[in-house]
């Protein structure tokens, strides 16, 4: 199959950058993914409930509702979206080639939106489903879910010890009532200035060589407080509070790219400021990917919106004509 751009990704960036070279007329084909990194199709947006900082929503919407609806929009427009994972990439020829467990894609520009994972710690309570209260009281992002009711004017508590606890604790008080940072060893990694900014803050309490054994549930079904150890003495204690929020870092979804585009220590493929361009002339990236900063949906949908724009001036300046796509195949 030859296609002009096929985009790898299933979030905001990803349809976006659809939405929009389908409208040019790039006939894009898509591949969503099936339980990449763990996480159905649409992303990290699955596996939150309310958004209401998306704009367009007064109401709010579900996250698993939006990522529908992008990509019903995306399949308006004429985008082809398979259900599959890409597997590998040879980004050394021309045309690119891309390969899942049953199609083999060359496409002269490729979009890279396979966004970021949260981490998350594994102990009873934190998981989904009936016995656990991620969703429900625990979460991975303080900018997304901090202002909902649930956590307005209580207690909370954030898991970390680096700059995102720091600025996820700040951005917390608020709206708690008191917040505790939660850090297994006994001093931060975090930079100077933000650890002066958190332990200056007078609404967070640090609780130093601590972990979590165990989220416990209230009477409404959602998380009531946690089971702490101790990491010195070995004493538990009991620390109720109403939220929880995991700062431990993401993981970009980089991996199956195999080291042939530029990533930074972290592993985010590195972008020419200002641009999605990525080391490679024709491969671009949007999204998580490559924003370990800002990691929201509608700062993913922007960089999704200039994927798009500048895969298509790219296949303007290669004068690629609209023939050699005419079958899809």
């Amino acid at each position: 199959m030859r296609v002009a751009t096929c985009i790898v990704g299933s979030g905001p960036a990803a349809h976006t950058a659809a939405i929009y070279t389908a409208r040019a007329e790039l006939k894009p084909i898509l591949f969503e993914g099936w339980m990449a990194n763990g996480i159905a199709p649409g992303g990290q947006l699955t596996t939150t409930t309310d958004v209401e900082n998306f704009p367009g929503l007064p109401q709010g919407m579900m996250g698993i509702e939006l990522t529908e609806k992008l990509k019903e929009q995306s399949l308006r427009f004429g985008t082809r979206i398979f259900t599959e994972t890409v597997l590998r990439l040879d980004l050394s020829v021309k045309p690119f080639r891309l390969y899942t467990d049953t199609k083999q894609v060359d496409a002269d520009t490729v979009i890279i939106a396979t966004g970021a994972v949260a981490k998350r710690l594994d102990f009873p309570g934190a998981s989904e489903g009936e016995d656990g209260f991620w969703n429900k009281g625990i979460s991975a992002c303080a900018v997304c879910d901090g202002a909902a009711p649930i956590f307005r004017n209580r207690p909370l508590a954030v898991i970390g010890g680096g700059d995102s606890a720091m600025e996820e604790a700040n951005y917390l008080s608020k709206y708690g009532s008191k917040v505790y940072i939660i850090h297994r060893r006994d001093a931060f990694r975090a930079s100077k200035i933000m650890q002066k900014r958190a332990l200056d803050n007078p609404k967070i309490e640090v609780i130093w060589n601590t972990d979590v054994l165990k989220a416990f549930g209230n009477e409404r079904g959602l998380l009531g407080g946690l089971n702490l150890r101790n990491t010195v003495t070995g004493e538990e204690s009991v620390l109720e509070v109403s939220g929880l929020f995991f700062a431990i870092g993401h993981e970009p979804a980089t991996k199956f790219l195999e080291g042939q585009v530029e990533l930074d220590s972290d592993g985010y493929i590195v972008t020419k400021p200002g641009t999605t361009q990525t080391s490679i002339p024709g491969v671009f990236a949007a999204g998580d990917v490559q924003d370990k900063k800002w990691r929201q949906a509608i700062t993913a949908a922007g960089t999704g919106c200039m994927a798009a724009l500048e895969a298509e001036h790219f296949l303007q300046d290669i004068e690629v004509t609209e023939d050699t796509y005419s079958s899809l195949r």
